[in-house]
């Protein structure tokens, strides 16, 4: 997920002398940490028919190892913010990255379909609080003046995971079996919870959200579409993309390598149009973010028409638009309610997990009911849904936080 923000009290919670270099290895174990919860997030996607097939399952079916750890993290995300008290944050952080170390252990060993969305639960669980904790707990780990970079630090950490997760499960289980690649990821998550037990100090806690900040946030009419806004982008992309290796595979009739590098071009351009459309994204947030929508609509429309070269130009065309998705409707959220800035995080972090589970579950339905492509058809109309609740906010040129607030 490569679309959370610090929360603006960061700065403030920031030692005031200057970082040394401990301190700077306590926010790469940090960035370690968020590579391999998305790492694992994202690792079924890539080798999904691979487990369908050894778990004796239907492709719709194996969507569910998305969909869990999306509907548990959308649960424990807001549950861990108003739950974790006064625990101190470096023994949160820990306990969630061994459970991220756990989920993969199980998933790795899993003998049949329940087992493995056990594993994927206990995901669910550190994902949601993870991203509830890291993101406020790196401003936190070094000098006031370097807080940005140190949050910029786990947003790479994000995006590396967003690019390289699935192509890596994915390259890992045509050399060796799916059940490697859990392995190798939970080898990956024992090394960061080893960098972070070796190097994050003392995180006392310093206040968290309140519920009466999140009623105030869900009270706002402006708020509730802003988080429908965001809900059906991101679930028109998850209700395609989780089911894109079995496209690529039986529809398309793509090898086992060629997808691969399909999926890795597609997190490359990703990454370079998330950098690339920075600018735009905040200056014209309105017509960003509704061009690189329509662009995704657009490739999972004309996608199951295509062969060849040209299926990989439109999955191509479609990580250009992905690869800006996050940012937009990130910055959106943020914008929604600018002075309840944890509520903002929490709904965020929230809203984003619902729609990754509901868009798998639901393609997963299109896809053993009516085939794969019908699960593109599904998401480009959940993506026009998108535009329509956009469009309801006004074309006016006014910034979105003044259009959002009148």
């Amino acid at each position: 997920m490569n679309d959370l923000s610090a929360s603006p009290a960061t700065a403030a919670l920031a030692p005031a002398e200057p970082s040394s270099w401990r301190d700077w290895l306590s926010v790469y174990s940090v960035a370690l940490g968020a590579f391999a919860f998305v790492t694992t997030e994202y690792l079924p996607v890539g080798v999904l028919p691979q487990i369908a097939n050894s778990l004796s399952i239907t492709d719709g079916v194996a969507g569910l190892m998305v969909t869990v750890p999306g509907m548990v993290a959308a649960v424990s995300a807001p549950a861990i913010m108003l739950g974790a008290g006064r625990m101190d944050r470096r023994h949160l952080l820990l306990l969630l990255t061994l459970l991220l170390v756990a989920s993969n252990v199980v998933s790795a060993l899993a003998p049949s379909l329940p087992v493995m969305l056990l594993g994927r639960g206990l995901l669910g669980v550190a994902l949601g609080g993870f991203w509830a904790v890291a993101i406020a707990a790196a401003g936190r780990l070094v000098s006031e003046s370097k807080a940005a970079k140190a949050t910029a630090l786990i947003f790479a950490g994000i995006t590396l995971a967003t690019v390289f997760g699935v192509p890596f499960g994915t390259f890992v289980s045509t050399l060796f079996s799916w059940r490697i690649s859990f392995a190798v990821t939970a080898g990956l998550a024992l090394l960061a919870l080893t960098a972070q037990w070796l190097t994050l100090p003392s995180l006392p806690s310093r206040g968290g959200l309140q519920v009466r900040a999140l009623l105030a946030f869900l009270s706002r009419s402006n708020a509730r579409r802003s988080m429908l806004l965001l809900g059906t982008v991101v679930a028109a992309h998850f209700t395609a993309y989780t089911y894109i290796a079995p496209f690529l595979g039986h529809d398309a009739g793509f090898s086992p390598g060629a997808i691969t590098a399909i999926l890795l071009g597609f997190g490359l351009v990703g990454m370079l149009a998330n950098f690339a459309m920075a600018g735009s994204i905040t200056t014209h947030l309105r017509a960003s973010l509704g061009a690189v929508v329509l662009l995704m609509v657009i490739a999972q429309l004309v996608l199951p028409g295509l062969q060849g070269w040209g299926v990989t130009l439109a999955v191509l065309v479609w990580g250009v638009a992905y690869g800006a998705i996050p940012l937009g409707v990130s910055s959106w959220m943020q914008l929604t309610s600018p002075h309840l800035p944890e509520a903002s995080s929490a709904m965020l972090v929230t809203t984003f997990q619902v729609a990754i589970a509901s868009g798998s579950l639901f393609g997963g339905l299109m896809v053993d009911h009516a085939g794969v492509s019908s699960a593109l058809w599904l998401g480009a109309g959940i993506g026009v849904l998108g535009l329509a609740v956009m469009l309801s906010f006004g074309l006016g040129k006014a910034p979105i936080a003044e259009a959002l607030q009148r």
